[in-house]
């Protein structure tokens, strides 16, 4: 199988990778693959905060609502899609308030919450809420049937694993003793003499108006605890799904390498599959090529007598011989690099369907046209 055919046959694709080893940008090359190659109506979500994937899509500001990539833009790039391809970055902000418009009893819960002096500063900052909500929407737009692939940018390095663990992270604070203690007052007037200590405590720290105006906003919230739960199973259901792939993405340095096997490893440890890894940055192979690496070795012990065997006329022979040594040990360098990259490479292939590579390259990728090349790169 190739990452064409892996594309052919999911739903939903998860980019995993620590920073810059080119996720955001591999990502979107996939889906960027699949529109040009396959058809139908692709999605990418980054979640990434980083905002880079609009610039490279040739886009405007993303948020919530999809944008299209527009015909003329992949015209300027030389191809014309099969499908469509449309883009979107996660807000979280409306996300929140999108959740609590769904999950809210009734009307009047709903406008308590979004009222609440708290509920901003903790949706925006509460621990886990952006690969919460991440998820919810990415939930949202699978079960829409509005699009036949969704590639999603996750954030960068070990956060991509909270991204996964985010809902039943969510569900179990909802469940946690630490709440409970929280939202007793509000729930009992009377308090117990054990639990008393840390109510005294937080009174004098907070205030008894703060202390008040959290145990509200946790029990309005709680009122939505079925429907967090609920969607939290629906969501690890559409991950270990058959129609959902994971593809981790790395360059063949030692720390990115390392967060990949941690990637690989955790994913087998959920039972999700393991659909690619995309090493980027890859040295050409012909580096490995040993009949060239034979005449480095002779250009590199006698740079000067292979000048003057080769009849080489393009300047004094010591000091074309010295340039000839330099440029065989720097291939003999290279080659040194070009191995153990193989090694990993290998390694990095066991229990995966599609290894694919990326060659190095000496500038950044901008345009869409840059985005077509690198899914050219992908398909082979």
């Amino acid at each position: 199988m190739n990452l064409e055919q892996l594309l052919a046959a999911k739903e939903i694709v998860v980019t995993c990778g620590s920073g810059g080893v080119g996720k955001t940008t591999t990502a979107a090359a996939l889906g960027t693959l699949a529109a040009t190659q396959l058809g139908g109506k692709v999605l990418v979500l980054t979640v990434d905060p980083a905002r880079r994937l609009a610039d490279a899509m040739g886009i405007g500001p993303l948020g919530n609502v999809a944008v299209q990539v527009r015909p003329e833009v992949f015209a300027a790039a030389g191809v014309e899609p099969r499908g469509e391809l449309w883009a979107a970055m996660l807000d979280t902000k409306q996300s929140w308030d999108d959740l609590v418009e769904r999950h809210a009893p009734d009307a009047a819960t709903r406008e308590a919450i979004l009222a609440n002096p708290l509920y901003r500063n903790i949706t925006s900052k509460f621990v886990q809420s952006h690969d919460y909500i991440a998820m919810e929407r990415l939930y949202e737009l699978h079960a829409s049937g509005d699009y036949d692939l969704i590639v999603v940018d996750t954030p960068p390095s070990r956060n991509a694993i909270d991204f996964l663990e985010a809902p039943a992270r969510m569900a179990e604070f909802f469940s946690s003793r630490f709440l409970r203690l929280l939202i007793a007052p509000a729930r009992n007037r009377f308090v117990n003499v054990a639990s008393r200590p840390f109510y005294t405590v937080a009174d004098r720290i907070l205030g008894s108006q703060f202390l008040e105006d959290i145990a509200e906003f946790f029990i309005l919230f709680q009122s939505m605890y079925a429907g967090f739960v609920e969607r939290a199973h629906a969501v690890e259901r559409v991950l270990a799904d058959r129609r959902t792939t994971f593809v981790v993405v790395t360059t063949l340095e030692a720390s990115p390498v390392r967060e990949a096997e941690f990637f690989v490893e955790a994913l087998a440890a959920k039972h999700l599959h393991l659909g690619a890894v995309v090493l980027n940055k890859v040295l050409p192979g012909y580096l490995l090529d040993e009949d060239a690496a034979t005449v480095a070795g002779r250009l590199r012990a006698d740079g000067p007598a292979v000048a003057a065997a080769a009849g080489v006329q393009l300047g004094p022979a010591a000091e074309v011989g010295r340039v000839l040594a330099e440029v065989g040990d720097s291939f003999l360098n290279f080659q040194v690099v070009a191995k153990r990259e193989a090694e990993q490479r290998a390694e990095l292939s066991v229990g995966t369907e599609v290894v694919a590579t990326v060659p190095y390259q000496d500038h950044d990728i901008v345009d869409l046209a840059g985005l077509v090349q690198l899914a050219d790169h992908l398909r082979r």
